[in-house]
């Protein structure tokens, strides 16, 4: 009986349902347009941000601060610390190993280039460029910068980690006027040399490679006469956006927390978990957080999570006071069948929930079209902006059900005391 009078009233009452529905369908069509835009763009960002570069540093442990001055490394501590690379696997060891998804060891040093019988100083940074690391029940582990720092463009070609070949830096491409194919002398420790090819020059690096000589690990190892070290490697690890509790852990380190504040903090994938189990895995290393890529995820992620809400929160407002007027205007054309059910003995809420429940079928209906309507409209202002359709947004469509209802059962609810106060003699009567 009560399917019989909703659906007889839904196919009565075609102008205010129509308005009812338009509401509701504007409503969840800018939350789609929004929601889809916001979590493929968000999510884009973030990845970007990751993909940026490391967000872990580890060095050796008690390691000096070298501070680098043009082509000089002056070194407070006459000692320097070092890692060895055959525990460098150790550093893929830990329970967040699947969230590593790239690491790379460096060995820097000063070295000579020889060329037509000059001689120039300079520094050399060893590295992987992309290497198979030997990683229990991941065989397939290939890292290097390449893998590391994505962004980098290369002019010629990138070296072979297992080869004599070198590549270098922008600058000291320039400065050197040392040239692609060119083969030339490098001197290091000792008076060690070796003949190497020059195959790339690495375009848009960050300071710290443009004037530098970059050279398998293996080959600086040798020159530098430090074979089977590193000096620090760089980890990008994937990281869940921080909370007061790693903020916390942040300013006030991890042995200010309680034993339940602490588990938590040791099995979420922060990026300071992260980096304070590597620590404890890999003997003899320090870790130091690199805080910028997190810190520009969260604000990113912070920022679109209060765009959301507040534009919720007011397309909330908007339509519930949209579908009251509608409500207000349909119990009062309808108020004799309103005072008809009071006489029959229905009460206030079985009258609401037959309004209500009228305004919930139409509003669901109406954010399954917003929906629809929400996500073809943001492919194409995303195709006009980015030049590129992003990811479809499903977790959109439950959200837009749960949108409209609430607009719906928000508006249905201002007007009840209008059928309340509606008295069944009155309104039978014609008063």
């Amino acid at each position: 009986m009560l399917a019989k009078i909703i659906l007889s009233s839904i196919f009565k009452n075609k102008i205010q349902k129509f308005l009812a529905f338009l509401t509701c369908f504007l409503a969840t069509l800018l939350l789609c347009i929004m929601l889809n835009i916001t979590l493929s763009i968000g999510n884009e960002v973030t990845e970007q941000l990751k993909s940026y570069g490391s967000n872990i540093l580890v060095l050796p442990k008690g390691s000096n601060l070298n501070i680098e001055i043009g082509n000089e490394i002056y070194e407070p501590l006459k000692n320097k610390n070092y890692l060895e690379e055959k525990n460098l696997y150790m550093i893929k060891d830990i329970y967040w190993r699947n969230n590593i998804t790239a690491l790379a060891p460096f060995l820097d040093g000063k070295i000579t280039v020889k060329n037509d019988d000059k001689a120039i100083k300079t520094l050399l940074y060893g590295t992987y460029f992309s290497k198979a690391i030997k990683i229990k029940d991941d065989d397939d582990f290939v890292t290097g910068i390449q893998t590391l720092y994505p962004y980098l463009k290369v002019e010629g070609s990138w070296a072979k980690d297992d080869s004599n070949e070198i590549m270098l830096g922008e600058d000291l491409a320039k400065n050197s006027k040392l040239k692609i194919g060119q083969n030339i002398t490098l001197l290091g420790e000792n008076n060690i040399s070796k003949e190497v090819k020059i195959v790339g020059i690495l375009l848009h690096t960050n300071p710290k490679m443009s004037n530098k000589i970059i050279a398998p690990l293996h080959l600086a190892q040798e020159l530098l006469n430090k074979q089977g070290l590193y000096s620090s490697a760089e980890v990008r690890a994937f990281t869940i956006p921080e909370s007061s509790l790693s903020e916390k852990v942040r300013r006030l380190g991890e042995e200010k927390l309680d034993q339940v504040e602490y588990d938590k903090w040791y099995c979420s994938a922060y990026v300071g978990s992260i980096a304070s189990q590597i620590k404890d895995g890999l003997p003899g290393s320090d870790v130091k957080v690199l805080n910028a890529i997190s810190d520009a995820q969260n604000l990113i992620v912070k920022k679109i999570q209060s765009l959301m809400s507040i534009t919720c929160i007011i397309c909330i407002i908007i339509s519930s006071i949209a579908i009251s007027s509608l409500m207000n205007s349909e119990i009062h054309r309808r108020k004799k069948e309103i005072g008809l059910l009071k006489v029959l003995g229905a009460n206030t809420f079985q009258i609401y929930l037959i309004f209500s429940s009228e305004n919930l079928i139409v509003a669901f209906i109406a954010a399954i079209f917003g929906f629809v309507f929400g996500i073809g409209v943001s492919e194409i202002i995303s195709l006009n902006i980015f030049g590129y359709f992003i990811n479809i947004a499903f977790i959109a469509l439950p959200l837009s059900l749960i949108f409209a209802g609430l607009i719906a059962i928000i508006g249905c609810l201002i007007p009840i005391r209008n059928i309340s106060n509606l008295s069944p003699v009155e309104v039978l009567y014609g008063k």
